[in-house]
């Protein structure tokens, strides 16, 4: 049974609070909502909550009534002093140290394929669709490129791609993971900071035809040594360093780069929208209401 991770220990410091619990649905619903809605209709059984041990009680009064008897439900922590053997946190570290070992953290909460999403981005019905498709092993239906690549390679992971210039923020510079791809597989990941709309277009900086990772992710459990790998070298190098952060997609640009594992990119249609900053609030909520008027999804998700 496939399980859907997702990471939500993020307090949100450019939004201002615990984004992740606000409201943006006609009932109440807040982003987690419509993400674990999509994903159970798409064939999800099981949702693992990546989150902070200091916002737990808060966390399951407020989020974890939604789906009782709905979904399999889990909680996973990710704690500064939870480190592969032989590390150790200094004492003064207050900072998570990242998405990748955001991930690793949950690593004895999943034994089969799982998705990985933020808490606080909308992705969209066919995101998760194709991430589901994927785990299933139907991979002609989300790899038109390499019809004939049978059997898979050995780890095969995959990424929702998302264009550019649909995940911007009219409120401010956005940072975004843009891919290199070749033959619908995904060969790197450079992040690219300070991206506004003034950026793209003819002759700028960016087209917005890019493809983008949004933390949008498909894999097997084959994943936790090869992210153990990356967590030790980032370790060895920064475990003093009270600011520094391992990301996934670094994590997963290595592991591309060392031949370790192939990566699919499944090309996503429909909107994603997601709060980076407070006044981006108002905007996903007139979305959202939007996409219930034409009946994509239900005036109240979970009755």
């Amino acid at each position: 049974m496939a399980s859907l991770l997702v990471l939500a220990a993020g307090m949100g410091s450019r939004y201002g609070g615990l984004k992740q619990m606000d409201p943006v649905g006609p009932s109440g619903e807040t982003l987690l909502d419509y993400a674990v809605f999509d994903a159970l209709r798409a064939g999800f059984g099981r949702v693992v909550f990546l989150i902070r041990r200091d916002f737990a009680d808060a966390f399951r009064d407020r989020v974890f009534s939604r789906y009782s008897g709905r979904a399999a439900v889990d909680i996973a922590f990710q704690e500064i002093g939870s480190l592969p053997e032989g590390f150790a946190a200094p004492a003064e570290r207050t900072k998570p140290w990242g998405t990748a070992h955001a991930v690793w953290c949950a690593r004895t909460a999943l034994q089969d394929g799982f998705a990985v999403i933020n808490a606080d981005d909308f992705y969209g019905a066919d995101a998760f669709r194709k991430l589901a498709a994927f785990l299933r092993g139907q991979v002609s239906d989300v790899d038109p490129a390499r019809p004939d690549q049978h059997p898979r390679p050995d780890p095969f992971f995959a990424m929702a791609g998302f264009r550019l210039s649909e995940t911007l923020s009219e409120h401010g510079a956005v940072a975004r993971g843009v891919c290199s791809l070749e033959d619908g597989r995904l060969l790197s990941i450079t992040e690219r900071t300070d991206i506004t709309a003034a950026k793209i277009g003819p002759g700028r900086e960016f087209s917005g035809e890019e493809t983008v990772s949004m933390n949008c992710w498909a894999f097997t459990p084959e994943l936790f040594p090869l992210l153990e790998a990356r967590l030790r070298a980032f370790l060895a190098g920064h475990v003093g360093e009270p600011g520094a952060e391992c990301y996934l997609p670094t994590a997963i640009s290595s592991i591309i780069g060392a031949a370790e594992a192939e990566v699919a990119v499944l090309p996503v249609t429909g909107p994603w929208f997601g709060v980076t900053y407070r006044e981006d609030r108002p905007r996903v909520a007139s979305a959202v209401a939007g996409l219930v008027a034409r009946g994509a999804y239900p005036e109240r998700l979970f009755p």
